[in-house]
């Protein structure tokens, strides 16, 4: 009960803090990322299911199994695996592991990507980021991108240790965020034989930078020098201080990147709390432990990732579409970057008019043959 109670003094104080400081620090930047206050003033809650929005698709033709495994760190990876009914587990065959966007957990557009490919014959598993959701890690939400790569290698080590699974045709998928872990993890564990981004967040340029190089070297410097200055509070037992995330409420001058956050995060479309959080800090990543991605550079280097395939899918209308744009250009032969007529950032969490899991298949099945 005493954490409980912790978590909530924490998210309130959080609150305070993204009042006072946060929003005077980080300028137009941080608006530009969809992650500004936390602000609670009523407004009219958004919810649009168009274009087939289906976060939470179950489907009878796959089985689910929840399952655990343990990192170089030795930290629980929690995962639920998506097995195709039809599989002949005598025989061995491709898997894939998708990563959750930042800030989410499985639950939240992980699952429905793997739930879709094992439809198509994949063996396929959703993972929590350490951390995040059930997987194990404290402080919760904090940020550590090594970890989180390390993360995606545990996975193809527990993939492809299953007696069903072909260890020689492991591919891995990236939503959001997770696409710029994945591509991290990709450069060093080869085993991972095609890797496709959807939605990618190069999450080092999005806090360095900004969209389109809002943020300038001083806020940069404000903002990690706040973060230090919280990190004497928190050593001397302070509460914890959250930042960026998701909006709580929206109002007449919510920003539109703001508002397609809200739409899948703070309504029934995608919204998810996992016992590790609560509604108040979800998506919120620790304020002191979120400039870690000030070092973060995933996209260095990436050409050695050929000759194994990379695919880059993003909306044509995302505010994203940046970072797709700059690991295509950097990366080596064979790539691909596939826009998505009419699609947004985030309806490509869960629209599945939109999503083309065609695209995905064929990809895989190329590239991931026997």
């Amino acid at each position: 009960m005493n954490k409980q109670i912790g978590i909530e003094n924490a998210a309130q104080s959080s609150v305070e803090f993204g009042r006072r400081d946060l929003l005077k620090l980080t300028g137009a930047g941080v608006a530009a990322l969809g992650a500004a206050s936390l602000f609670s003033i009523p407004f009219a809650k958004a919810q649009d299911m168009s274009n087939g929005a289906n976060n939470f698709y179950t489907s009878d033709q796959v089985t689910l199994e929840k399952t655990a495994f343990k990192s170089q760190y030795k930290m629980n990876v929690a995962g639920n695996l998506f097995i195709p009914n039809e599989l002949d587990r005598n025989a061995r065959h491709p898997a894939l592991v998708v990563g959750h966007p930042m800030g989410a957990v499985k639950e939240q557009s992980a699952n429905l990507y793997a739930t879709k490919m094992a439809e198509q014959g994949f063996v396929a598993m959703s993972i929590d980021l350490p951390f995040w959701g059930e997987s194990e890690g404290e402080a919760r939400q904090i940020v550590s991108p090594d970890v989180y790569a390390e993360a995606f290698s545990a996975a193809v080590d527990f993939l492809g240790t299953r007696p069903f699974v072909d260890r020689n045709r492991i591919g891995a998928i990236g939503v959001c965020g997770s696409g710029s872990f994945v591509i991290s993890a990709a450069k060093i564990d080869p085993r991972m034989r095609a890797v496709a981004t959807v939605s990618m967040y190069d999450m080092g340029a999005a806090n360095r930078d900004a969209l389109n190089d809002s943020l300038s070297v001083e806020q940069r410097k404000q903002i990690i020098a706040a973060a230090a200055e919280q990190r004497w509070a928190e050593f001397e037992g302070g509460a914890v201080e959250y930042t960026g995330g998701t909006v709580h409420e929206l109002t007449a001058d919510t920003h539109p990147t703001q508002r397609e956050f809200y739409d899948f995060y703070r309504t029934p479309r995608g919204e998810f709390t996992p016992a590790s959080a609560n509604s108040q800090i979800t998506t919120h990543p620790t304020l002191t432990s979120n400039v870690k991605f000030m070092n973060f550079y995933p996209f260095n280097d990436i050409e050695t990732i050929s000759p194994r395939p990379m695919l880059f899918i993003a909306g044509d209308q995302a505010h994203s579409r940046e970072f797709s744009e700059d690991a295509y250009k950097r990366a080596a032969e064979p790539k691909e970057l596939v826009w998505v007529s009419g699609a947004g950032h985030v309806d490509l969490y869960d629209r599945v008019d939109l999503i083309p899991f065609d695209k995905l298949t064929s990809f895989f099945n190329q590239h991931l043959s026997a």
